[in-house]
């Protein structure tokens, strides 16, 4: 579970040319949690196709998986923020009132667009506030802490 205010979009050769995300590019012999970077994709100079690195988005052998590819680059564009909060499996529940406020469920899912009334973002918001966490605060759901 995460919520994060975008602060910056990028398309994926911008994000894997900035060194701001050098280190989101995976190591397949680090930790767990530098394995699965999601700097993974870029396009070829010449040929302008998509490029997979081995990922955890590839096939086991370390080759390009173009059903990722294809379902991964619809939208070339990486949405960045230094504004977020990730708790993996460990969340807090979601108050009931931001799960069906006016006919709109604030837990929106990949591909998910929005219209939320300006009081339910202003209220969410301030619950998020509240909690007074930032940043990485939890491993996902099928992880332990030796990630």
């Amino acid at each position: 579970m995460y919520a994060m205010r975008v602060t910056d979009a990028l398309t994926f050769d911008q994000y894997w040319k900035d060194a701001r995300f050098q280190a989101k590019r995976p190591n397949l012999r680090g930790s767990k949690k530098q394995g699965f970077g999601d700097n993974i994709y870029h396009r070829n100079r010449q040929t302008k196709r998509w490029v997979q690195v081995d990922s955890h988005h590839s096939l086991p052998d370390g080759t390009p998986n173009s059903r990722n590819i294809a379902n991964d680059t619809q939208t070339d564009r990486m949405l960045v923020s230094d504004d977020f909060i990730y708790w993996g499996g460990s969340g807090p529940t979601i108050p009931k009132k931001f799960r069906s406020f006016q006919g709109f469920d604030i837990c929106g899912k990949r591909g998910h667009k929005n219209g939320f009334p300006e009081k339910m973002v202003k209220e969410f918001v301030a619950w998020l506030r509240s909690l007074d966490q930032k940043g990485y605060c939890g491993d996902p759901l099928d992880w332990t802490r030796s990630a």
